[in-house]
């Protein structure tokens, strides 16, 4: 790429070259495990990556983009993402070859192979994390990306998926976050068990999202909302004393769609907190529920 942020090498042109196909190959797990590669795809996803890709370059960290294919229509369109590519190699493309590479019926012009986020848990907690969601064999690639969104929204700190749950780097999965998962630390394939075992030794509560659970989430907020204004003042009865603060370090446990948190999920916790329903609903959509979770610990630590 040349000092003004514009590509230098010929136009790609063959949807059918190796090059193109081993991009696409990436909307695939193999070649995801492969390569430690990843797709991101949209002006919107590829500004996030090559935003996160800057400042990890100012301050010394790992290179999140490895490459950028773009159309000449889309950088006319948007040329500051030219200008967010400088460093980063940055080819032209038809938008044929757009088409071939990318997993969306419509790329809109613009595709990054970005690699794969190398945060362990360990570096998370020793920066001092204050609010970390949990993803407990959540499947759906639209509820992973929604609550990677919430966690980025509210604050926190860090998502952690277990190794049972979606893979957030498949591009469904990438697409509903929204950018998100470019802004926080997201760690995978985690073991269930040294994460509660990590959390616990770093001291932060752990609470289960639960619809059955024992804890109701208002009262928790009531509570905060009364040490808030009256820091030296009571917590409530004898009873409430017992009770989590969300002030507090904390984790939330998010469990599968269909089935919740398991038993032994439910049991590393420290408390099962339920999202308290006024209306006729069964229940709320896991992504719904962690918004709500995580918004709530995030007024409390934030008030």
């Amino acid at each position: 790429m040349n000092p003004e942020g514009r590509p230098q090498a010929p136009l790609m042109s063959n949807p059918r070259a190796d090059r193109v196909r081993d991009v696409a190959k990436l909307a695939g797990r193999p070649s995801r495990l492969k390569t430690g590669r990843y797709l991101a795809e949209g002006p919107q996803a590829v500004r996030e990556a090559l935003s996160a890709h800057r400042a990890a370059a100012a301050e010394g960290g790992p290179a999140v983009v490895h490459e950028v294919y773009a159309t000449q229509g889309c950088l006319d369109r948007l040329p500051e993402l030219a200008d967010l590519a400088r460093g980063v190699s940055l080819r032209l493309a038809t938008n044929e070859v757009l088409a071939a590479m990318a997993d969306t019926v419509s790329p809109q012009g613009i595709v990054a192979v970005c690699n794969v986020s190398t945060a362990t848990l360990q570096d998370v907690l020793a920066s001092g994390a204050r609010l970390i969601a949990v993803l407990c064999e959540v499947r759906d690639p639209g509820n992973a990306g929604t609550v990677l969104r919430a966690a980025d929204s509210a604050g926190a700190d860090a998502v952690v998926l277990t190794a049972s749950s979606v893979d957030i780097y498949n591009p469904k999965a990438v697409r509903s976050t929204a950018g998100s998962l470019f802004h926080l630390p997201v760690v995978t394939g985690a073991e269930f068990g040294e994460v509660m075992d990590a959390l616990h030794a770093a001291g932060l509560t752990i609470l289960a999202a639960d619809g059955y659970g024992n804890v109701n989430l208002d009262r928790l907020q009531d509570l905060s909302a009364v040490r808030r204004l009256t820091p030296a003042g009571a917590d409530g009865n004898d009873g409430d004393a017992a009770l989590p603060q969300l002030e507090q370090p904390t984790a939330w446990l998010f469990g599968n769609e269909a089935q919740g948190l398991s038993d032994a999920e439910l049991a590393a916790a420290d408390h099962r907190v339920a999202v308290p329903l006024y209306g006729s609903a069964e229940s709320l959509n896991v992504g719904t529920a962690a918004t709500v979770c995580l918004y709530a610990s995030a007024r409390a630590q934030n008030g």
